[in-house]
């Protein structure tokens, strides 16, 4: 029988406890309100857009055109023109002035409308017009549901900012974080800009690490409503959850293979914390490190050939790679500081963020692979969680704004900067989803 490290037991629960007591927040009830989110700081040589009001939009609740401007001002990369005083406002290429458009400084105009169908659904046509040329630059129509407009207006802007900057847009992508009130603990999932928010799970114990699987439909999380941690996978689907582990002692930190089919969760179960794989359905339970030490918070490489992970095997906290199944030495990472942890994976597997203590202050920072070279993204004193937008453009984080608990994102090269917070209430642990499975390509 493999003998107890005492010591390394030790500072586990000392990791274990400090993860805890980052969660329970003092707050007043929150019922999952829309979060407010504030742009603190914004990218250089913005681009010049106009989103014009889609005829026929004042007849819905939802406001396409103000989603769409919404979508594009947040991500700190567009300048939004006005909409001038030109009534009515241009449907078709046929109705534009393009000379007034161009007196009034326009370069990218969007137009569109809304037409209801009478069935429940309605048709969505939108085009993006160049004011120099005269010309479309592209544009097309969705045939959506009534209540799928919010999300259209969401999957315009992501093709307009396809468009224009390159990179895939994430305005229609979901996130998940806990929220805590009084002696509630709530797993929550929004759209990205924090509206729809809704939870799938409520307890008087904490949750934390929720982490999203590749596919967008399964969320794996770690509750301690069974008075230990154990880890969870919950079904979005259909709402139904199974136990992934519940062995004797701790059952944390589960992060998603790349195909959806494997995990990598940490367990002491053997007396010490290591990481072990496990498939989905909770077979298949293989060791992958094996150390006094403590060894936790892996994550998968975007190729599913690494993990990075958190070990204190040199005597503080610092952040190693290994290969995913185990096999070789673990290669440290970070060198800089002495206390490095929670690392994630960029999207195109050249590098990754995690926290950093900074003159005594925690920070999210951003480090080449390659290179080795470090970022520090942020400024606050106590940030923590970050989590990668499927494009890698953004990183979302929890902060701390007069010790309440807040969301913060900043941009990976540390320009854009955004506060999100609840109406009430604390919010922690945020997740970003993956790019939904029906992106349009255009």
């Amino acid at each position: 029988m493999q003998r107890v490290d005492s010591s390394g037991l030790n500072r586990l629960r000392g990791w274990l406890l400090m993860a805890v007591a980052l969660i329970v927040w003092a707050g007043s009830p929150a019922r999952a309100q829309p979060l407010t989110i504030e742009i603190i700081g914004g990218g250089a040589n913005q681009i010049p857009i106009t989103v014009l009001p889609l005829a026929g939009e004042e007849r819905f609740a939802q406001r396409l055109s103000q989603i769409i401007s919404a979508d594009l001002q947040r991500s700190g990369l567009f300048r939004l023109g006005s909409p001038g005083s030109v009534r009515p406002f241009p449907a078709e290429p046929v109705d534009i002035n393009y000379r007034y458009w161009k007196n009034e400084g326009a370069e990218t105009l969007v137009i569109g409308s809304v037409i209801e169908k009478g069935d429940g659904r309605a048709e969505v046509r939108f085009r993006m017009m160049d004011v120099a040329k005269q010309s479309q630059i592209f544009g097309f129509s969705y045939l959506v549901s009534t209540q799928q407009l919010r999300l259209t207006a969401h999957r315009i802007a992501d093709a307009i900012y396809e468009k224009l900057t390159g990179d895939a847009g994430v305005f229609a992508t979901k996130i998940c974080y806990v929220t805590k009130s009084d002696a509630r603990f709530e797993l929550q999932v929004s759209d990205a800009d924090g509206y729809n928010a809704d939870f799938i799970l409520a307890h008087k114990e904490p949750i934390i690490s929720p982490q999203w699987s590749p596919d967008g439909s399964r969320i794996a999380y770690v509750s301690f409503e069974r008075r230990k941690p154990i880890v969870f996978i919950h079904n979005l689907a259909d709402g139904t959850r199974s136990v992934l582990a519940n062995y004797e002692g701790s059952n944390s930190a589960p992060a998603w293979a790349p195909d959806g089919k494997r995990l990598a969760v940490v367990l002491t179960k053997d007396g010490t914390s290591n990481i072990y794989g496990i498939n989905a359905d909770g077979s298949g339970l293989v060791r992958l490190t094996n150390t006094p030490h403590i060894d936790t918070e892996p994550n998968f490489s975007p190729d599913g050939k690494y993990i990075l992970f958190t070990s204190d095997r040199a005597g503080s906290p610092q952040i190693y790679r290994m290969r995913a199944d185990g096999e070789g030495d673990a290669e440290r990472m970070t060198y800089e500081g002495s206390y490095n942890v929670t690392p994630r994976h960029g999207p195109d597997g050249k590098s990754f963020i995690f926290i950093h203590r900074n003159e005594g202050r925690f920070n999210v920072a951003l480090q080449d692979i390659g290179s080795r070279q470090m970022q520090i993204l942020t400024s606050g004193g106590f940030d923590q969680s970050p989590t990668f937008a499927p494009n890698g453009k953004m990183v979302l984080y929890a902060s701390e704004v007069k010790s309440r608990g807040i969301l913060a994102a900043v941009s990976s090269d540390g320009r854009i900067k955004q506060r999100i917070t609840a109406q009430s209430g604390d919010i922690r642990e945020p997740a970003w989803g993956p790019l939904s499975n029906n992106r349009r390509k255009e």
